[in-house]
């Protein structure tokens, strides 16, 4: 798939006003005479204030309520399933307006509140371990189903908790669709009609995409930048990521070192790290050599089995071992502990298993 080439949705009854920027809320409400401060009023009302309704919004006159709800709607999805892990985490599988699903998680962890949200309706980079990629590709979402997102995993919060990070690292290739990720994250990071979220606390994960990588750097955009390596050979890496075979390691660093110079940013790599294949010692030592010199974190994840694939989480001996050598080797690294596995939390699972068992009983449905 070609950057941001998948199809766009068919359009739901009434647009989500999710989907305007300010300056077209502005406008639409110059044409009906009304001041422009209203559009300021209106943003805050959902994204700061949390309200999923035209009519609660007490401070706008009725006609202009009324108005709002004749033309618009906020969500155009709705939450299918809600399932919360004994640890916090809560996932919700979101059905869209045209039928497909996606899904988007809220991990607690002391004081953070973290939300790895979706990029696009599945996703056509093909990692042999991940449930996003079984089915490829269906569409990128629209900038409005992005933010609806962070609002519905906003409302799950206490009212004196915020969201504090975002990580775009779901279902999908965010840089397949970098134009609507970044329409959206500038909301997110919008301190006077957004939700106030710091840049320095915005990740965007991609698989290693360098014309896209290019492109985010000469965006401006003041995001941290991930990059999914899972393997520190293009052998190894071509087997676990197809995608690979017409990129190659090197020119995904090449990439990502730029991305560095241009933003000032630390970058990070994700490694997932899959029982007999790229646990070894060997490829510990491998990864040394490829990331010594970087200003970089390795994030190593341990792998959250999949029902239906055959990976398998490493032991632990295998994990200390792998970590021993990293650290030994100078490497800054970090192993993340798992979260969510008990309700299908890594990217994909809970889709993939609506649509394979649906017979399955759930933790709770909206009707």
């Amino acid at each position: 798939m070609t950057i941001e080439s998948a199809d766009v949705p068919k359009p739901a009854n009434k647009p989500s006003i999710l989907e305007l920027p300010e300056s077209a809320i502005i406008a639409w409400l110059g044409e009906r005479d009304l001041p422009k401060y209203r559009a300021k009023q209106i943003l805050t009302w959902i994204f700061q204030r949390r309200i999923d309704n035209f009519h609660d919004m007490s401070d706008l006159p009725k006609d202009l309520r009324a108005q709002l709800e004749e033309n618009f709607t906020i969500f155009t999805g709705k939450t299918a399933e809600t399932h919360q892990s004994e640890d916090g985490t809560e996932k919700l599988l979101i059905e869209l307006a045209d039928g497909g699903k996606i899904e988007c998680v809220l991990l607690r962890d002391g004081p953070r509140r973290s939300v790895c949200l979706s990029s696009q309706v599945c996703c056509a980079m093909g990692c042999v371990f991940c449930a996003s990629g079984l089915d490829g590709v269906d569409r990128n979402l629209t900038r409005g189903e992005i933010l609806e997102q962070m609002l519905k995993l906003q409302s799950l919060l206490e009212p004196e908790e915020r969201l504090s990070h975002i990580v775009m690292m779901g279902m999908g290739e965010p840089l397949a669709n970098l134009t609507r990720v970044l329409e959206a994250l500038d909301v997110a990071k919008d301190a006077d009609i957004g939700l106030g979220i710091s840049p320095r606390r915005i990740t965007i994960s991609t698989v290693g995409l360098p014309p896209a990588i290019d492109k985010l750097a000469g965006s401006n955009s003041p995001y941290q930048l991930a990059i999914s390596l899972h393997a520190p050979n293009d052998e190894l890496r071509t087997r676990l990521v197809p995608v690979n075979k017409n990129v190659g390691i090197e020119p995904i660093l090449a990439a990502a070192d730029r991305y560095f110079n241009a933003t000032g940013r630390r970058l990070t790599f994700e490694y997932v790290l899959l029982k007999g294949l790229n646990d070894s010692p060997i490829c510990a030592e491998q990864l040394v050599k490829l990331l010594r010199h970087k200003t970089a974190m390795l994030n190593v994840i341990p792998y959250n089995p999949v029902p239906g694939l055959p990976y398998e989480t490493p032991s632990p001996e295998a994990i200390h071992e792998f970590r021993r050598i990293l650290i030994e080797g100078g490497i800054n690294v970090m192993f993340r502990q798992r979260k969510g596995n008990d309700i299908q939390a890594a990217c994909g699972q809970l889709r993939r298993l609506r649509e394979r068992e649906p017979q399955f009983v759930t933790l709770s449905k909206e009707e």
